[in-house]
């Protein structure tokens, strides 16, 4: 039986959502929100670079070739290109392998991820423009958002990993409308999607997290490329009964789903990260750090420190013993020890298996004590108290868009070059971003998978 809240939903959210998909525009985007959907692309070039380094990301590379196939997109990091799937598994999976990629808290996880590889395989493939790249982008990162408000909080809560789920309609979105499908067939891509998306916050603090995005970029291809052959699926399936709302939360407000975004646009509300860690420990990393900074504290110096956060944290990133360094990602005692340490949070050598076993790390980290009346959401409060007795006490919330574009862009540029230029060199790297930063001037954004596509991990620079 449908739930009450499903029983009274519009009858075509589902429609709804597909028509505004497929119909969107290049010329439907302002200024702003084209500005942070180039420093999505920007930023995803950069986390999937690092990314290919990962130890996952070698070994999805070893059964892609294992599996062989037709090379039709670039493998990053491979050397080679691969299937239009195993790029999108390959490429999805890095780019959120380090969890260094962004966030959207409307959607309630990670946007980019999985509709970049999608989009990016699909447009190298076809030959597509860079307008038509960052429209099917847009398309794709708005869907998502839509879709998970219509079912947050309770999606998560069950223990959903929002990155997997929705992002599978994120994918299919964009793809979808890369193929050019009209409402009706992209309605049975979303259906499609929704029948495969999957994903558990259970796997947090393993390789199977990031293998989440490349699923969910797979997912949403496969729906796209299956919905423009005539296949049948469902035209309801966010509304439907034992449909996706219906089996996987306890709530269903289409009245967020198709409320117009504060500034137009989902994308332009999009959150970097700056850590390479759980974006749920960045409010009390920036805390830690200011408050470290400007009270001149050591480590020796703290008693003890008190972390307030928002109850949801402590299914999220609450690791309290982390054993390797994936696991420190998903701790907020070990990234406040680190941030009260001085280490380098932005660094991914940072979060290695010696860090998390470091002993003045671990002393550190042991001083540190969770409580969850907090929040609410990313809204942290740090309380130090130091063998003095002097406690010093602020508040951060990092889930705050910027208000400065551009700003905000130097800073995406900065983080770009600090991951790119070691693996690429100079030269490609400055290539690369001039290519992404005048994306709607690109003809063929295969030009852009040309900067990579011949680079391979351990090669040098």
């Amino acid at each position: 039986m449908s739930s009450p809240a499903l029983a009274d939903a519009t009858p075509a959210i589902t429609e709804n959502l597909a028509q505004g998909a497929a119909n969107l525009r290049f010329e439907d985007i302002d200024a702003d929100s084209l500005a942070v959907a180039k420093q999505c692309l920007i930023d995803w070039f950069a986390v999937t670079l690092a990314g290919a380094e990962e130890p996952l990301t070698a070994l999805l590379l070893a059964e892609v070739a294992e599996e062989g196939g037709r090379p039709r997109a670039t493998l990053i990091g491979a050397g080679t290109k691969g299937t239009l799937a195993q790029a999108c598994l390959v490429n999805g999976a890095g780019s959120h392998a380090l969890d260094y990629d962004d966030v959207n808290l409307t959607m309630g996880g990670h946007p980019t991820a999985q509709v970049g590889a999608a989009v990016l395989a699909v447009a190298e493939d076809m030959g597509a423009t860079g307008r038509d790249l960052l429209t099917a982008f847009v398309a794709g990162y708005e869907t998502e958002c839509r879709i998970g408000n219509l079912v947050a909080p309770s999606h998560y809560q069950k223990g959903f990993h929002v990155t997997a789920t929705v992002g599978s309609f994120g994918a299919a979105a964009g793809v979808g409308h890369l193929l050019g499908l009209d409402g009706e067939a992209m309605a049975r891509a979303l259906g499609i999607a929704g029948t495969q998306a999957a994903g558990l916050k259970a796997q947090f603090g393993t390789m199977c997290k990031p293998l989440h995005a490349g699923k969910a970029a797979g997912n949403g291809l496969l729906a796209a490329r299956l919905a423009r052959r005539g296949f049948t699926s469902r035209p309801d399936i966010l509304e439907a009964p034992q449909g996706f709302a219906d089996t996987q939360s306890d709530d269903f407000r289409d009245e967020r789903a198709l409320q117009t975004p504060r500034r137009g646009f989902h994308v332009r509300e999009n959150l970097f990260k700056y850590h390479a860690a759980c974006y749920l420990t960045h409010s009390t990393i920036e805390i830690l750090a200011d408050l470290r900074d400007e009270g001149q504290i050591t480590p020796e110096q703290i008693d003890s420190v008190v972390l307030s956060v928002d109850p949801g944290h402590l299914k999220v990133c609450n690791i309290q013993e982390p054993d390797t360094g994936l696991e420190v990602k998903f701790s907020l005692r070990h990234t406040a020890a680190f941030a009260l340490a001085g280490t380098d949070t932005a660094s991914i050598e940072s979060y290695s298996d010696a860090n998390a076993l470091a002993p003045e790390l671990v002393a550190l980290r042991r001083k540190v004590a969770i409580v969850d009346d907090g929040g609410p959401s990313t809204l942290a409060t740090a309380r130090i108290t130091l063998h003095d007795g002097q406690t010093l006490e602020r508040s951060f919330d990092v889930g705050v868009p910027a208000q400065d574009v551009a700003a905000q862009g130097l800073k995406i540029d900065a983080k770009f070059r600090s991951l790119a230029v070691p693996l690429l060199g100079e030269t490609v790297a400055a290539a690369l971003l001039a290519d992404l930063h005048a994306l709607e001037n690109v003809d063929d954004t295969g030009k852009l998978l040309a900067h990579v596509t011949s680079w391979q991990v351990g090669a040098d620079a």
